[in-house]
C-alpha cells in the first residue's frame, strides 16, 4: 500500500503521456494509422533540430562532466564535515535545480546587450562583448547557460563515486612501488570510469530534455527538437501537425531510453566496486 501513491503518480505523469505519444505518432488527423509522421522526421528542419539538440546536449554533457568531475575530486579532498565541503555541496544542490525561465532571465540581466550588468562593467573598462547577441545563440549562449546547471549536477552525481575510493588502494599502490600516476591510471581511473561515463550520460539526458531555458533564450530560427515539438501544438504556421510533434517526441523518448539503458548498465557495473 505504501507504494500505491508512487505508482499512481508514475502512471498519470509518465506512463499515460508516453502511451499518448507512442500511439499519436502513428495516427493522422483523422485518427487513422499512418507512418507519415515517422517519415516526417526526415524533413530537413526536423533533422537540423534533432542534430543541434544532440550537439548541444553532448557538448554541455562533456564540458559539465569534465569540470564537475574535477570539482567533485577537489571537494572529496576536504575534511569530512568541514564547512567548505558542506557549503559547496549545498550550493551545487541548489544550482543543479536552478533552471527554466528564471535562469534565462538571470543570464539576460548579466550579459544582455547594453543592459546586462556584467556587459556594462566590461564596457566600462574597455572590453567589448560583441553586443551580447551571442547569448541568444544555441551554440554559444545556450551552451554556457546549460553548463551553469550541468556542472553542479555532475558534482552531486559523481561525488559519491569519488568518495568511494579507499585510501588503502593508494597505500597498496605506493607499497608496491607505484607512483600517483600509476595509482590513477591502473586503480582509480578504471574504477571511476563507469561512474564517470554514466554521470555524463545523465547530463546528456538532462540537457536533451530541457525546454524552458531554451524557449526563453533562442528562437525558432535556431531550432532545437523540444522547441519544434512545442511549435507543432501552438504555432499557427504548423497548425494541424500535432501528431508530427508526437513523432518527434517519440524520437526523443527513444534516444533517452537508449542513453538511460546504458547508464543503468554502467551504474550496476560501478556499484560492484563500491560494495567491496
Amino acid at each position: 500500500m505504501g507504494v500505491v501513491p508512487f505508482f499512481a503518480y508514475t502512471t498519470v505523469f509518465l506512463l499515460i503521456p508516453t502511451l499518448v505519444v507512442v500511439v499519436g505518432a502513428f495516427l493522422d488527423g483523422s485518427n487513422r494509422l499512418t507512418t507519415g509522421n515517422i517519415e516526417g522526421l526526415t524533413q530537413p528542419a526536423v533533422v537540423r533540430g534533432l542534430t543541434q539538440s544532440l550537439i548541444l546536449s553532448a557538448a554541455t554533457a562533456l564540458g559539465g562532466a569534465a569540470l564537475g568531475g574535477l570539482l567533485a575530486y577537489a571537494v572529496s579532498t576536504a575534511r569530512e564535515g568541514s564547512v567548505t565541503k558542506r557549503f559547496v555541496t549545498s550550493v551545487c544542490g541548489v544550482l543543479a535545480q536552478f533552471g527554466g525561465v528564471a535562469l534565462a532571465f538571470a543570464f539576460m540581466a548579466s550579459f544582455a546587450a547594453n543592459t546586462g550588468l556584467i556587459t556594462k562593467l566590461l564596457a566600462g573598462i574597455g572590453i567589448e562583448t560583441g553586443g551580447g547577441l551571442w547569448l541568444y545563440e544555441w551554440d554559444k549562449g545556450l551552451m554556457l547557460v546549460y553548463l551553469y546547471f550541468q556542472i553542479p549536477l555532475m558534482l552531486i552525481v559523481f561525488l559519491p563515486a569519488v568518495e568511494g575510493l579507499r585510501p588503502q588502494w593508494r597505500e597498496a599502490t605506493e607499497t608496491l612501488g607505484g607512483t600517483s600516476w600509476t595509482y590513477w591510471r591502473r586503480v582509480a581511473a578504471p574504477i571511476l570510469f563507469p561512474s564517470f561515463v554514466g554521470a555524463t550520460l545523465l547530463l546528456f539526458t538532462n540537457a536533451f530534455s530541457a525546454y524552458a531555458t531554451a524557449a526563453a533564450l533562442v528562437s525558432q530560427g535556431q531550432p532545437l527538437i523540444p522547441l519544434q515539438i512545442a511549435a507543432t501544438f501552438r504555432s499557427e504556421v504548423l497548425l494541424g501537425q500535432e501528431n508530427l510533434g508526437k513523432a518527434m517526441a517519440l524520437a526523443m523518448v527513444v534516444v533517452v531510453a537508449v542513453v538511460m539503458a546504458v547508464y543503468a548498465w554502467l551504474d550496476k557495473r560501478s556499484s560492484r566496486w563500491m560494495q567491496r
